[in-house]
């Protein structure tokens, strides 16, 4: 690796990662570069390759976002990454997701993961995270009419704090030889039921809340039916059927070997962002 300064490439850097990644690299004292499609250091956008080359200039390392709510990706990474090798990138945290290893190379993160794999001239560290906890938070698990409303059954899921993956990103970008060609699955302490996510959700702003199964197919076209890519639906498929099977992500401790520190409760998670569900759990 280079004894200089390095500069680190974040992609996605208005995102929920992203900006968390941003801020635990500079807390460090380490040089940022923000790419995104707009208000960042520089533009960036997956579709236009003209943008690679100028987001990668003086770049050493790269935390790699993927194209979101797409699933036919893996062509414009793996030319980003061609891009990356021919500019100097020594180092990059791809961002992929939990149990990606047992995927088939025809989907897009998995099809990366093992192009990265194949590359010789830069290192890399894959980190899958579980579900994240701010998705109640954030998105699409929000509570609507007291209820979180998600087809996974009685499954459980060890959702995990964004902060947490951008500590463990963080630190694979500040020292990437001690983490080079390493895989992480990424929890947080504890497997919840959904039902035992909302509850606890409830119990912080002191309304009655409660998980409200649904019929998947209705559940799926009410999420496409919000603006979200058709071909997206296969994969909300896939992530609830396999919370709800029972094959839903369980806790590893690899937070806390990585960074040092316990990754962050549900309840702890619940406690700092009560504000995000004021008027919406009722």
């Amino acid at each position: 690796m280079s004894e200089e300064q390095p500069t680190i490439l974040v992609l996605g850097a208005t995102g929920k990662t992203g900006s968390r990644v941003v801020s635990d690299l500079r807390d460090r004292g380490l040089a940022v570069r923000t790419a995104a499609r707009s208000g960042t250091d520089v533009a960036f956008d997956w579709r236009d390759r003209d943008t690679y080359a100028p987001a990668l200039d003086a770049v050493t390392r790269v935390y790699l976002m993927p194209p979101v709510l797409r699933t036919d990706f893996a062509p414009d990474v793996s030319s980003f990454l061609d891009t990356a090798e021919a500019a100097g990138v020594e180092h990059v945290t791809f961002l992929s997701a939990y149990g990606m290893e047992h995927a088939p190379r025809e989907v897009a993160s998995r099809s990366v993961e093992l192009d990265l794999i194949g590359r010789d001239r830069l290192t890399h560290t894959v980190l899958r995270p579980a579900w994240f906890m701010q998705n109640f938070s954030e998105s699409f698990l929000r509570p609507v009419n007291g209820a979180v409303v998600v087809p996974t059954g009685a499954g459980a899921e060890a959702f995990i704090d964004v902060e947490d993956i951008a500590a463990v990103a963080a630190t694979t970008l500040a020292d990437p030889a001690a983490h080079a060609g390493a895989e992480y699955g990424l929890t947080g302490p504890h497997a919840l039921t959904f039902a035992e996510a909302a509850a606890v959700i409830g119990e912080v702003t002191g309304r009655e809340l409660i998980h409200q199964d649904t019929d998947r197919e209705t559940w799926v076209a009410g999420v496409l039916a919000t603006g979200v890519p058709v071909e997206y639906g296969d994969v909300l498929r896939r992530l609830t059927e396999t919370v709800a099977s029972g094959d839903g992500s369980r806790p590893d401790g690899t937070v806390e070997k990585i960074t040092g520190r316990p990754a962050r409760t549900f309840r702890e998670f619940a406690r700092t962002n009560a504000a995000a569900w004021s008027g919406s759990a009722e």
